[in-house]
């Protein structure tokens, strides 16, 4: 079975034979895994089915009293065209099968056919009306610029339109059994996109996160798929995974970049399979949990490298998003800001401290390699530093160790490939305007980026308002 085989809607059975019903329900739910099921053996009963539930599905027979599965399927396909209709016929008849194709039908099987042939082209009907529906989703978000779930996305402070991409795609995809990629830096927050994501499915069961970073083959199993009692040396009980810990809701795996190429097989099968082993055990378990995993680490180089699975990596594919760095999103930085001196200081138990006007403008300044972590952990070392009065940008100025990008490598001279030189005049007064402006006005932080006294950069400030034919 794979792990979305549990779509949001129902699938029909219809057949005019219980014991038939019967038997190929025990099938669905059984070795297919599959848990929304309908059926009904009276034809007539069908169309008010339709109005009743939200039915993407339709498993039909041809051959039934009062209406045959011909007539069915012309109105399906004429009144709910998204519908997937599979025909389960008890004729081996090539006309037959062409024509009901032709009709709309989405497959057709006869009723003894291989029962791994039959939940095989089950799987692929519910798998095209959760891709058309996720497309209609993601179309739908595309057109309206509104969140419809912003409470969701609470405890991510941003006003970034990449970042509202982000809650806008997340949206279209919640109600999707697919695994879920995030890819992003350390620290830009992948555990809350996570959350959100988890929150969106609207699940019924928890939310359960692994760090897989550093964790063996055999540490990997036993935390994901837990053990039977006997397993190994010291297992004196049966001990559940994480896997079956997040069974209706959202099993979340961090770093998975980082996996052994052993773990990594695991992995695809569960993906791939929705099932696993706990060690000790040689009967397969279903897994009812969503996967959502994420990586700081470049999966596309890890796979030229050899170090990431070719089959893995695809199957990461069907959804997937990049978290913006804070470097990309630096208007966020006042928001973060003042989101995080009033989250220190409830902590802290002291007084929301009063800001200096420069220092939004000074931490926009800087690299942040790691990221809103980063921010956080300042804002918190200056909170604790605090003794009263307006908070101090000591702190700060020690930790930002350089203020901007270099804009060559070190010892690098940008001049050879000009074809004129500006003027040492020129230059000088080129980098005086870039420092300004990088620094909103801010002469202090225009100095500090220019690695000169402020001072000094007034008195070449006053020296061009002076000169003749100079800008002020």
């Amino acid at each position: 079975m794979s792990v979305e085989c549990n779509p949001e809607f129902k699938i029909l059975l219809i057949d005019d034979e219980p014991a038939w019903l019967r038997s190929l329900s025990m099938t669905l739910e059984g070795p297919g895994g599959f848990t929304h099921l309908m059926q009904t053996d009276d034809s007539r009963e069908v169309m008010s089915l339709f109005q009743q539930h939200d039915i993407g599905v339709v498993l039909l027979d041809l051959t039934m009293p009062h209406f045959s599965g011909v007539d069915l399927l012309k109105s399906i396909v004429a009144e709910w065209p998204t519908v997937r209709v599979i025909i389960l016929s008890g004729m081996n008849q090539l006309e037959t099968a062409v024509n009901c194709m032709r009709a709309g039908a989405f497959d057709y099987f006869v009723k003894t056919v291989e029962e791994d042939r039959l939940l095989d082209g089950v799987r692929r009907a519910v798998r095209m009306v959760e891709l058309e529906r996720e497309n209609h989703a993601i179309r739908r978000r595309l057109l309206s610029r509104e969140l419809e779930h912003p409470a969701v996305f609470a405890d991510i402070i941003t006003q970034d339109a990449a970042m509202l991409a982000v809650f806008s795609y997340l949206e279209s995809i919640a109600s999707s059994r697919q695994p879920l990629l995030i890819l992003g830096e350390s620290g830009v927050g992948k555990e809350l996109i996570a959350r959100a994501a988890h929150q969106l499915a609207t699940p019924r069961g928890p939310l359960v996160s692994v760090n897989v970073a550093g964790l063996d083959d055999n540490i990997f199993a036993d935390t994901l798929f837990g053990h039977r009692r006997g397993a190994f040396t010291g297992a004196d009980q049966e001990r559940s995974g994480m896997v079956e810990r997040a069974a209706g809701g959202t099993l979340f795996l961090d770093e998975i970049g980082d996996l052994s190429a052993a773990s990594q097989v695991k992995l695809l099968r569960l993906l791939q399979e929705g099932e696993y082993y706990p060690l000790g055990s040689d009967i397969p378990c279903q897994s009812r949990a969503r996967i959502i995993c994420a990586t700081h680490q470049d999966l596309a180089l890890a796979l030229q490298e050899g170090r990431f699975r070719k089959d893995l990596y695809y199957r990461l594919h069907a959804h997937q998003l990049r978290i913006p760095p804070l470097r990309e999103r630096r208007d966020d930085i006042p928001l973060l800001l003042n989101y995080f001196l009033h989250d220190c200081a409830k902590q802290l138990h002291k007084p929301i401290p009063r800001v200096p006007p420069e220092l939004a403008t000074l931490l926009k300044t800087g690299k942040f390699p790691g990221n809103v972590r980063e921010l956080h952990s300042m804002i918190h070392d200056a909170v604790s530093r605090h003794q009263g009065g307006i908070l101090s940008l000591a702190s700060f100025l020690e930790r930002l160790d350089s203020p901007h990008e270099p804009l060559v490598a070190a010892g690098e001279n940008p001049f050879p490939g000009l074809g004129g030189l500006p003027t040492l005049r020129q230059a000088s007064e080129w980098l005086v305007d870039a420092a300004i402006e990088r620094a909103n006005g801010n002469q202090s932080l225009a100095a500090r980026l220019l690695g000169i006294s402020q001072p000094a950069l007034s008195k070449r400030l006053k020296h061009r308002r002076f000169s003749p034919g100079q800008r002020a």
